[in-house]
């Protein structure tokens, strides 16, 4: 069978999303009874004019605000003057006799249309004649106030996190960047969901083929629900083979206003506060907001510190591993004994120690994350103090095993973005590092760094702009100049070596 094409955006559909409403009121709200097979949170008010014409207000319990119905759409409907005697008339004086008071009023025609809006907390208001409905927004549904990300902690700047409302997100975007410049388009994803989406991007910054790459992508969402942003970011990644994706997430309203300047496109999804922004650099990892509020100074020093710790957390355990076991003479003479005592003391060879250790690290990290924060605390103690202490003492794990878990676990929750990727590189060196020693080490490193130099991200290169080098590029790298230098020229994430480049038009 020949497999449908589907537009990169489509309207809303349910079952029988595209079937038009009739105009014939008994019909319609039979149909709409006959689609939700009559929910129980399907709320239907039915009243009749004094020209004796019938409407309908269709809306879900829960989702819009009662008081609001009540008072700005049920109780002016019934003032509805009698010289209303058509249904024409009444949706006319309805949706342009300012009769309504609500924020947003929409139009719809479809089924499907009707169904994915009123599940969004609009009210839909149905006229006996008219083929068309008139909605209106209620919206009452409980929602998580703003308040500060917690993975994306500043000491200065704003306090204001992303929420699980797409419109309180996009309200906090448009108040940062007061421009008509700032696009932001709207799509669904989900062939039962019909999650909203937007796409937040900046005209004359983005390149229309980035933009269009996105929407592309997006329209080749096939999977049935999506629940969170992280259902899109494997189709926006593209496919690739590498542990490093070139999709960034945040939090941080003034993070993603910060990107679009750059020429970025934004993703964000109703229900989740992440946003995903394409492209995304490798070295962004290691930047933060408050690199470019604090003096230069410190801040190129803590990049450096991020860098450090990143080769630190994959590279460390691994090398211990190879030189305990293949190249002892590469020990200084005062830790020789403590190193190699500790291995032949322990019953395990050094290898199998280090996987089964930080096995058990991973291990009680999850399960202190999952249970409740009562428990997590008693795991902390239960895992840190008494497994660990105990098994010290017991001789079967060595005490150099263990600061390198400590410096290792310390150094892998310096950068938190890049976490998946270090847990499953740090058991990798680890087990390279048991089998070949140094030398295969330095051979998995050095095809680490191939990888990632052939990934690119919607045609930009994620290691730009060190590879490709860009000499002015290192401006706002590893160090950060002062703003006097970087106000001089924006950059865009288009322009650098390697990439594609914008399209002309």
């Amino acid at each position: 069978m020949e497999e449908e094409k589907r537009p990169a955006y489509r309207k809303p559909k349910g079952e029988d999303g595209g079937r038009l409403l009739s105009g014939d009121l008994e019909e319609d709200i039979i149909e709409i009874r006959r689609q939700l097979a009559n929910s129980d949170d399907l709320l239907i008010h039915r009243h009749s004019t004094a020209g004796k014409v019938g409407l309908a207000v269709i809306m879900f319990d829960g989702l819009v605000s009662n008081t609001q119905v009540s008072d700005f759409l049920l109780r002016p409907v019934t003032k509805i003057p009698r010289e209303m005697d058509t249904g024409e008339k009444v949706y006319r004086f309805l949706g342009g006799g300012g009769v309504l008071m609500a924020g947003e009023q929409k139009e719809v025609r479809t089924f499907g249309e009707l169904m994915t809006i009123t599940m969004s907390g609009f009210a839909v208001v149905l006229v006996e004649g008219v083929p068309a409905g008139l909605a209106l927004g209620y919206q009452g549904f409980k929602t998580r106030g703003v308040d500060e990300p917690s993975s994306e902690r500043n000491l200065r700047g704003s306090r204001e996190g992303f929420t699980e409302s797409i419109n309180a997100n996009m309200g906090m975007v448009r108040r940062r960047i007061r421009s008509p410049l700032l696009t932001i388009e709207g799509a669904t994803a989900g062939k039962v969901s019909n999650t909203a989406v937007k796409i937040f991007y900046l005209r004359g910054m983005a390149s229309p083929k980035l933009v269009q790459a996105v929407k592309e992508r997006i329209g080749k969402v096939k999977i049935s629900v999506v629940l969170d942003s992280g259902y899109l970011q494997p189709f926006l990644d593209g496919k690739r083979l590498s542990l490093f994706s070139g999709v960034g997430m945040t939090e941080r309203p003034d993070t993603l206003c910060a990107k679009l300047s750059e020429g970025r496109v934004a993703v964000m999804v109703e229900g989740s506060p992440f946003a995903l922004i394409l492209p995304y650099l490798f070295i962004e990892h290691f930047q933060s907001l408050d690199d470019y509020i604090h003096r230069p100074y410190f801040a190129s020093f803590v990049r450096l510190l991020k860098l450090l710790s990143f080769f630190v957390t994959i590279l460390l355990p691994g090398y211990y591993v190879a030189i305990v076991s293949f190249h002892p003479e590469l020990i200084p003479q005062g830790l020789l004994s403590q190193f190699v005592g500790s291995a032949l003391d322990t019953p395990l060879p050094v290898v199998l120690e280090a996987l089964v250790v930080f096995f058990l690290y991973e291990l009680l990290r999850e399960a202190g994350l999952r249970i409740p924060s009562p428990i997590g605390h008693a795991m902390g103690i239960v895992g840190g103090i008494v497994i660990g202490d105990a098994a010290v003492s017991a001789g079967l794990i060595g005490l150099p095993m263990v600061i390198i878990i400590a410096l290792t676990a310390v150094s892998s929750f310096v950068v938190p973005s890049l976490y998946e990727p270090v847990t499953v590189l740090r058991f990798t060196f680890i087990i390279v590092g048991g089998l070949l020693g140094l030398y295969g080490v330095y051979l998995s490193f050095a095809l680490l760094i191939f990888n990632l130099c052939s990934v690119k991200s919607m045609g930009v290169p994620v290691t730009a702009p060190i590879s490709p080098a860009d000499g002015y590029s290192f401006r706002d790298m590893f160090i950060r100049s002062g703003w006097k230098l970087l106000q001089k020229e924006n950059l865009s994430v288009e322009d650098l070596p390697g990439s594609e480049g914008k399209e002309e038009g």
